[in-house]
């Protein structure tokens, strides 16, 4: 058979069947990232709390997601991925009934924390897909389909559960309210279980759980001391010791993982050309993807009369802006198997970088109407959809067969670790003359902005020259 009937060929028997179950744990992962967000303020007053306590459950959630997806990534290669998708989904069940008949903060935010082990869904989810169109001929074209598929997905269940929860949050008590979600991810258990096989991974060996715990450690040092940070401020000895102590365990971290034939986190498999540039893309993707959302939510809501810039936005227009966002997300999602037909899956990847980049920077001179903002976010929301698609897709085209969930797992362990430290810049630039946490107590510095837009504009930048490192796909496989 010639390369032109391969790729002519029908697609993978049951493959989109399999695709539409995942659709469906997609849109439950959607509704978890976009039903709490309207309702914070609620949720405080429902535990009695401040509201600027109400920022321990992302640190909670960074952490254990920065924690588990190594580990998660691991055993799906080992035991299976679909296997472990079914125990990541149990926890995140476990977590979000603990949310809805949580009796105080301490058992809220355990909740919260186990409720972060979605992260390791879409990963998992490529990393079947990849397995499964293995004998296909056209392995990365179909995944990379899959994903677009997956993360349009993804963004419609984070309008679905923004609109929920803002238009029921008035009408029903907050015990029912946060009852939904859990009954979501529970009935995603069951889709799993019954939609997806049951195939072994083809990894050997087991876990490798010295290497877990220095990797806990390195991360557990790092985020808190970003923690410290955002509690102490930027003066704080405790905090850079902390960063500093977790940056030089690395080098024993490493140096244990070298030597092991199957390590928790393949250092040689970062080291090769074909995926270092993925995985620091990643990173460098987390900072704006998951680190730029909170200024850019408080930038809308701040007065121009009282401040002399912000758009004056009420609570209910910044949802609309964030629903307006989350399509163009979805859009850039959609658009990239034609980009990847056009310029190539690296070409692709390097055009989401540039949007990226070209959206946060248009912020630097043009920041002063909704339409301008709608504008920027709308460019920024293109290449970020097209980056959490190809992202995934990308590291499993780069890794062999039996390391695929960890490639794919890794893009979302390091965009993790990438937004964390961005959230914590960004909280030292945004507080330099004001408070992040609670606005009437001052706000902050138009400067704070323009360096939170410039680093993420800047940050896009560096992983687009990163790309060009990637070698060019096998002219073989189809790109269409």
């Amino acid at each position: 058979m010639t390369a032109t009937e391969e790729r002519r060929s029908p697609a993978v028997p049951g493959l989109w069947a399999i695709v539409g179950f995942l659709v469906c744990v997609e849109l439950a992962s959607g509704v978890l990232q976009g039903y709490y967000t309207p309702i914070f303020s609620d949720i405080a007053d429902h535990l009695g709390i401040r509201d600027a306590d109400v920022n321990w459950f992302e640190a909670a959630q960074l952490i254990l997601s920065a924690l588990v997806v190594p580990l998660l990534a691991r055993l799906g290669d080992l035991i299976g991925h679909r296997n472990v998708l079914l125990i990541s989904t149990a926890v995140t069940a476990l977590g979000s009934w603990m949310l809805a008949f949580a009796p105080s903060f301490t058992t809220f935010l355990i909740g919260w924390a186990l409720q972060g082990a979605y992260v390791v869904w879409l990963p998992l989810e490529i990393a079947i897909i990849h397995r499964r169109t293995a004998a296909s001929g056209q392995q990365a074209l179909l995944t990379r389909r899959a994903a677009a598929f997956l993360v349009a997905a993804l963004e419609i269940g984070v309008i679905i559960g923004a609109v929920t929860s803002g238009a029921l949050v008035e009408a029903t008590s907050m015990t029912f309210l946060l009852t939904l979600p859990a009954i979501v991810v529970t009935a995603c258990f069951f889709v799993i279980f019954f939609g997806i096989e049951d195939v072994r991974g083809a990894s050997t060996g087991g876990v490798d759980l010295p290497g877990l715990g220095l990797i806990t450690l390195t991360l557990g040092l790092v985020m808190g001391g970003l923690i410290a940070i955002r509690l102490q401020g930027a003066e704080s000895l405790l905090a850079w010791g902390l960063i500093v102590a977790g940056l030089l365990s690395l080098v024993p971290f490493v140096r244990f993982e070298a030597r092991l034939a199957e390590p928790l986190i393949d250092v040689r498999l970062f080291a090769e050309s074909r995926q270092w540039p993925i995985q620091l893309t990643a990173f460098l993707f987390g900072m704006s993807v998951l680190g730029a959302q909170i200024p850019l939510s408080t930038f809308a809501r701040t007065d121009p009369d009282e401040v002399g810039y912000g758009l004056g936005a009420g609570a209910g227009f910044v949802s609309t802006l964030i629903a307006l966002y989350v399509i163009t997300l979805v859009v850039g999602a959609l658009s990239l198997p034609l980009a990847a037909r056009l310029v190539g899956p690296r070409g692709a990847l390097i055009t989401g970088c540039l949007l990226v980049a070209l959206g946060y920077g248009l912020f630097l001179p043009f920041h002063d109407s909704t339409v301008q903002a709608l504008v920027n976010m709308g460019i920024a929301g293109l290449g970020s959809g097209a980056l959490v698609a190809a992202l995934p897709a990308a590291a499993a085209d780069a890794a062999p067969a039996e390391r695929t969930g960890f490639a794919t797992g890794m893009t979302n362990a390091t965009k993790t670790v990438g937004g964390a430290i961005a959230s914590a810049v960004f909280a030292i630039a945004l507080s330099a003359t004001g408070s992040l946490e609670d606005p009437s107590e001052g706000h902050a510095a138009l400067g704070g902005y323009l360096t939170v837009w410039a680093v993420c504009a800047a940050a896009a930048m560096v992983a687009a020259v990163a790309l060009l490192v990637l070698p060019k796909p096998d002219p073989t496989e189809g790109t269409a």
